[in-house]
């Protein structure tokens, strides 16, 4: 019994049984040709008719060993090719930090005589500051810490007339905040410590730029010599965004006791992220200027004796830094003069309300007809109230200037009686003095 071998199983790597005819591709032969028998030794070197040609068929190994050539790789484009850019680039670095080279080790060869123990602390030591050097290189890839800008600006305290000029210069160098690659600075000012809407002050948008020009100057009424001693001089550069809120780009401190009497002084700083710390403020707060007085504002008033008409003559000037009364953060200030002991319907005055303000300027002058004699007798009370509509006016702060007044109320109003025909101005901080036990009627 006979036992027939069964056939390999068929592979696509392995080569067919005819491979010695073709060493590439195997050609079956056709169906339609008749079978002949065997050709004879004699008869085989005849030439013989080839069979017509059969489809190629590639196996799978040979059609991915293929050698197919993609073409030359074209450069991707960036995506800053599609906007258009308005400034120079790049723009100037700050300067690199050096950093320290590590010295190699002895590996115990110890030139100076120094031990094993002396030379692996050595080692220690620069690679910590190798480590801090690349923790801070870390710090400044962050946007908080890169370049921001410079500011400049010039202050000028004017001490007779109690005023601190601001200056905006230029700024140059801008960190772009805008899509476009750009910005709409401003500069916003504000006085240390009580930073609030009473002494905001704010120049002019400039729309697309990131080296705006102002040459604008901003001026703070009711800065005393004692502000200067005690007062920070805030100046933040922000992005005016229509659709949403305005973005903060940096900002710069300068302390006013830097600054002498009647001397300008130009500042060119770049602009940082300072982090507040609220408990700070708190404690500068407490340690300046009664945090009751402050917060209500100043007064502007000036005293003049007419000996020609036998009358005083009171003028309110202006009001400064008013306690915000409204939920608007502002107020609707107005000033009551009453000059004690009560003389009837002559002896008492209102100003014009000033809408939506903290900073108002009224310029108004009122006329008592009191001889020069009986003038140290009397008190002048000014009172500033916020207006309300509809409802009790709000009390702000008042002042009373008299023969029993302190300080530099005393000394406004001898200067008052001293000076005939002179105009006297000082600058007043508003107090509870003066305020109603109970609120009065519209």
């Amino acid at each position: 019994m006979s036992v027939s071998k069964p056939p390999p199983p068929h592979s696509h790597f392995a080569p067919p049984p005819d491979s010695s005819t073709s060493s590439h591709l195997s050609i079956p032969p056709s169906s339609s040709t008749p079978s002949s028998p065997a050709p004879s030794r004699a008869t085989s070197s005849a030439p013989r008719t080839l069979p017509p040609p059969s489809p190629v068929k590639i196996s799978m190994q040979e059609h991915f060993a293929i050698n197919v050539c993609p073409g030359p790789i074209m450069p991707i484009p960036q995506i800053s090719d599609f906007f258009p850019r308005f400034h120079d680039f790049p723009m100037t670095p700050p300067p690199p930090r050096e950093k320290k080279i590590l010295k190699e080790p002895d590996f115990g060869l110890n030139n100076g005589g120094e031990t094993d123990g002396e030379n692996k602390e050595k080692e220690r030591k620069p690679t910590e500051v190798d480590r801090g050097e690349r923790q801070e290189g870390a710090d400044s890839d962050d946007d908080d810490e890169t370049y921001l800008g410079t500011l400049e600006f010039t202050l000028l305290f004017d001490h007779e007339n109690n005023c601190l000029h601001c200056t905006i210069h230029k700024a140059k160098g801008l960190k772009a905040m805008d899509s476009n690659g750009l910005a709409d600075p401003y500069v916003k000012l504000h006085l240390l410590p009580g930073a609030s809407k009473a002494n905001k002050l704010r120049t002019k948008t400039l729309k697309n730029t990131l080296n705006p020009v102002w040459s604008e100057t901003l001026m703070y009424h009711g800065i005393t010599a004692i502000d200067m001693t005690t007062k920070t001089l805030r100046l933040c550069v922000c992005d005016m965004d229509r659709l949403g809120r305005n973005e903060f780009i940096g900002e710069v401190r300068v302390a006013l006791k830097k600054l002498s009497k009647g001397e300008s002084k130009r500042f060119k700083m770049g602009l940082e992220r300072i982090t507040q710390n609220k408990d700070i403020n708190k404690e500068t707060v407490e340690q300046g200027t009664p945090v009751a007085e402050e917060e209500r504002g100043r007064i502007l008033v000036s005293l003049c004796y007419s000996p020609e008409k036998s009358c005083l003559l009171v003028g309110i000037v202006r009001c400064a830094h008013l306690a915000a009364m409204d939920s608007n953060g502002y107020s609707d200030p107005f000033v009551k003069i009453v000059l004690q002991p009560d003389m009837g319907k002559k002896s008492k005055y209102k100003t014009t309300v000033k809408k939506k303000t903290l900073n108002p300027e009224f310029n108004e002058e009122f006329v008592y007809e009191v001889p020069h004699d009986q003038l140290a007798k009397k008190t002048l009370e000014i009172s500033v109230w916020d207006y309300d509509l509809g409802m009790s006016n709000d009390f702000i702060g008042g002042v009373e200037l008299g023969i029993n007044a302190k300080g530099v109320r005393l000394k406004h109003w001898f200067e008052c009686l001293k000076h005939i025909g002179k105009k006297v101005e000082y600058w007043h901080t508003l107090t509870q003095q003066g305020a109603p036990l109970e609120a009065p009627p519209q």
